[in-house]
């Protein structure tokens, strides 16, 4: 392995006086509470952009971290390129609004509550109907590591069979997605679409989401010529994904995203 000295990834410059992404310095609840709702409109915007949007489906969340059992989330039937700071809305695991003015997504609160409430590590999930990952869903297989992308996920993502295809209204279907979260940042849902889930960020989430969309695009191009591809091994899909695959790699990718949409998009902050 590479000797990374004091550094979290290979990515971060070892040369001093270089430009590059730093993790935000919070020193208050309410500092840290203000970014994290910043970055999760602009996660929703950067849905908007990858148009993600399906109706009213898609939901994003990230804990209040001075209250650890409650959640920020977009509101429902709002678009994502329409959220904004002010009309984030406050949950609890049950679905109730302690803080905003816009009802919650009825499946949102349960399967995101479901996971945030037994998994306490988990800080921010992201779910959305999109195009090539509910097809990659029907396959119920999980990615084959065709290429560096998706060996970013390689022994990191699950295939959930429970509850496949079955809209999750009921407060018991819940636990039954919840619990395949352990220990992996992402999953395919079957017959129904992709979640991915991050212990560091929102910003993390949503690149993960975003790349697990486009790996799943792949596979289904790939598959459509049908030849059968040449997979990476697995000594080095792993090393891959050690460099490549991580909450801290998934967060430093979103930075680009942000910052544009932070210039472009400065109303997603009112």
């Amino acid at each position: 392995m590479i000797d990374l000295g004091n550094r979290v990834s290979v990515y971060q410059p070892s040369q001093e006086g270089l430009k590059f992404p730093e993790e935000p310095k919070l020193n208050s609840n309410e500092e840290i509470r203000l970014d994290r709702k910043k970055r999760l409109v602009a996660a929703c915007r950067a849905f908007a952009q990858q148009k993600f949007d399906y109706g009213f489906a898609g939901h994003l969340t990230i804990r209040d971290p001075e209250h650890p059992e409650l959640y920020w989330t977009n509101p429902m039937a709002v678009h994502f390129d329409q959220v904004n700071l002010s009309n984030l809305i406050l949950v609890d695991h049950k679905g109730k609004v302690i803080e905003g003015d816009y009802a919650v997504n009825q499946a949102g609160f349960i399967l995101h509550g479901a996971v945030h409430e037994e998994h306490p590590d988990i800080l921010a999930m992201c779910h959305a109907h999109t195009l090539y990952g509910t097809a990659f869903a029907s396959l119920g297989r999980p990615l084959d590591p065709i290429s560096q992308d998706a060996c970013a996920f390689f022994e990191d993502h699950v295939v959930i069979a429970e509850e496949a295809g079955h809209v999750a209204v009921e407060d018991d279907a819940g636990p039954k997605v919840a619990s395949a979260f352990k220990g992996v940042k992402a999953a395919i849902h079957q017959n129904h679409g992709l979640l991915t889930a991050s212990r560091h960020s929102i910003d993390s989430a949503a690149f993960w989401f975003i790349a697990l969309e486009r790996c799943c695009q792949q596979q289904l191009m790939i598959e459509q010529t049908g030849i059968k591809p040449t997979f990476v091994p697995e000594q080095s899909a792993r090393y891959s994904r050690e460099h490549v695959g991580s909450d801290y790699i998934g967060w430093l990718h979103f930075q680009p995203i942000y910052e544009q949409l932070s210039v472009t998009q400065p109303d997603m902050f009112h």
